[in-house]
């Protein structure tokens, strides 16, 4: 009765300042619980934005072009209209952009004007004249592209000077300093130097002929016994030897002893110890006069930065400004094209036999776990079992999209196949009942009932794993479709590449002007990316069946 009397009621224990806590430190717990889950969120939307900005910074200079409208004379004693192609279309460029700079003289600096222009403008021009042979005899203005310099110039992706000096000449001049031997003297920075004028090399009665250079070399190098001996010199000015030479002829007791003598610093070193920044001209350039020329067609308004369609229409080429996607894309299209008429049926028709006819046993145990384990085997794999199998063994084209597709429906099938059985199971089992209940057969219920209702779920899945197929890199790598390919292929069986391994060439390549060029096929190889999962979202939501 004591134990009776002492329980606490329901509304007393739910009441009590203990549950109170309790309650709280839950509805806490649920609120960590979310707030983190809206910073996962929110970091990995930063973290993408970041990447879609840096590919936007760097990539979007390749999407125009620099181009220069030049005036090109078609004479008919250059080109034969009934040959166009047979004409020497380098030196008709060459002439009619060299008269836009008369003021120009000497075969150096007309070669340097030369390298301006893009050296692949003439095939431009042998293109237009095949195509207008009625243009011979007259006079046409086209735009043609720049180099790839004077292109990322125009754009402000380069600058015309860079600093003169590196950090490791910066650093030698510091400790230089550090040591309090520079000074200025008649405007001039210098540094004081203990040479021994050995008499060996400087003859009291042929003071003219010394090795004055030498001798300053000498005793500079003491400063920097620890950091290079050869790389101090830089810093001496070229004349450095002249003030040896005038304190010799000033003070002839001098020879055989070690003295104190100032002499000048080079050019760089000077102004930068006046506080000012070194410059040069950059060295992707030849000359300043080479800058000058191209600075004068921006001040006559002959250039200009329109869309670069070649970036689509073109296939690859060694030069950047003439560089396309144009191979890479039809490459993919033939690829995905053989990967999606392989693995769509193959993937459709195994998930259709595991999940409707298979017997569930020890056999179809092991295979639905090895198509599981399948799916999540690295891309890498596939392309070794491609070079052994589909190139080693069968011997097919080396670089060839049939291959490529192939070894791409290896890798999507076990996709492919579990959303196939996915969605199957998706479908209400009231549908097979019913279809069954009037007469239809296994093989019509599953056809004619349940695979249109299942087939949005299948599309969707077989677009996203073609999407993973698009990007896949490895694979295709290693049967060869990272080859230079200039021109699209014109069949699955013809050499090609494909935008991943396009990505990957351009990005090993050490002109400036692929740097731009690999963020936008990026970018485009992202565009693809997000179109094919817009279609499969929006084949769902158009075909997905309300229960």
């Amino acid at each position: 009765m004591s134990d009776t009397a002492t329980a606490k009621s329901p509304a007393e224990y739910w009441g009590s300042e203990e549950q109170k806590r309790k309650t709280a430190r839950r509805h806490a717990a649920d609120k960590r619980l979310q707030y983190c889950g809206l910073g996962a969120i929110g970091l990995a939307i930063l973290l993408l934005g970041i990447l879609v900005a840096s590919l936007i910074r760097t990539g979007h200079v390749a999407f125009v072009q620099t181009k220069v409208q030049l005036e090109i004379p078609l004479d008919a004693s250059r080109i034969d209209a009934k040959k166009p192609a047979d004409a020497n279309y380098r030196l008709i460029v060459r002439n009619a952009f060299r008269a836009l700079f008369p003021n120009v003289k000497g075969n150096k600096a007309l070669r340097n004007v030369d390298r301006i222009l893009s050296s692949e403008a003439r095939f431009i021009v042998r293109d237009y004249v095949i195509a207008n042979a009625d243009m011979v005899r007259k006079t046409v203005t086209l735009e043609l592209a720049l180099s790839d310099p004077f292109d990322q110039l125009h754009k402000g992706v380069i600058p015309s000077q860079v600093e003169a000096l590196t950090l490791r000449e910066i650093e030698l001049f510091k400790t230089l300093v550090s040591r309090n031997v520079v000074s200025i003297e008649n405007d001039r920075a210098v540094v004081q130097v203990d040479a021994f004028i050995d008499p060996k090399k400087i003859l009291p009665d042929n003071l003219a002929f010394g090795e004055y250079g030498s001798i300053v070399k000498e005793g500079f190098r003491s400063y920097f016994l620890q950091r290079g001996a050869d790389t101090s010199d830089t810093l001496l000015a070229p004349d450095a030897g002249d003030a040896l030479k005038a304190y010799v002829e000033a003070n002839l007791d001098s020879i055989g002893k070690t003295a104190q003598v100032k002499v000048p610093l080079a050019g760089d070193y000077d102004a930068i110890f006046k506080g000012k920044v070194p410059m040069k001209t950059n060295p992707r350039f030849a000359s300043p006069e080479q800058i000058a020329a191209f600075k004068s067609l921006e001040i006559r308004g002959l250039l200009s930065t329109p869309f670069n369609w070649e970036l689509f229409f073109n296939s690859d080429s060694r030069f950047p400004e003439q560089a396309g996607l144009a191979g890479a894309i039809v490459g993919s299209f033939y690829t995905l094209l053989v990967c999606f008429l392989i693995s769509f049926p193959m993937g459709i028709a195994a998930a259709i036999y595991l999940e409707e006819f298979a017997l569930t046993n020890r056999i179809s145990d092991l295979i639905e776990v090895n198509i599981n384990n399948l799916a999540a085997v690295p891309s890498v794999v596939f392309g070794l079992l491609g070079l052994a199998v589909f190139l080693g063994f069968f011997g097919f084209p080396r670089s060839a999209p049939l291959v490529g597709g192939m070894v791409l429906s290896l890798m999507t099938l076990p996709t492919i196949i579990i959303a196939t059985r996915a969605a199957l199971k998706a479908v209400p089992p009231s549908i097979r009942e019913a279809a069954l209940g009037v007469g239809a057969s296994r093989h019509q219920v599953i056809l004619h009932h349940v695979l249109p209702v299942a087939m949005p779920g299948i599309l969707t899945g077989t677009i996203i794993g073609l999407a993973q197929a698009l990007g896949e890199t490895a694979p295709l790598l290693l049967i060869g479709m990272n080859a230079f390919i200039t021109s699209a292929p014109g069949g699955i069986l013809e050499p090609a590449t494909a935008l991943p391994t396009q990505i990957f060439s351009w990005a090993d390549s050490p002109e400036r002007g692929f740097v731009s060029r690999t963020s936008a096929a990026i970018l485009v190889l992202l565009g693809f990316l997000v179109m094919m999962n817009a279609i499969a979202v929006f084949l769902r939501q158009r075909f997905e069946t309300k229960w």
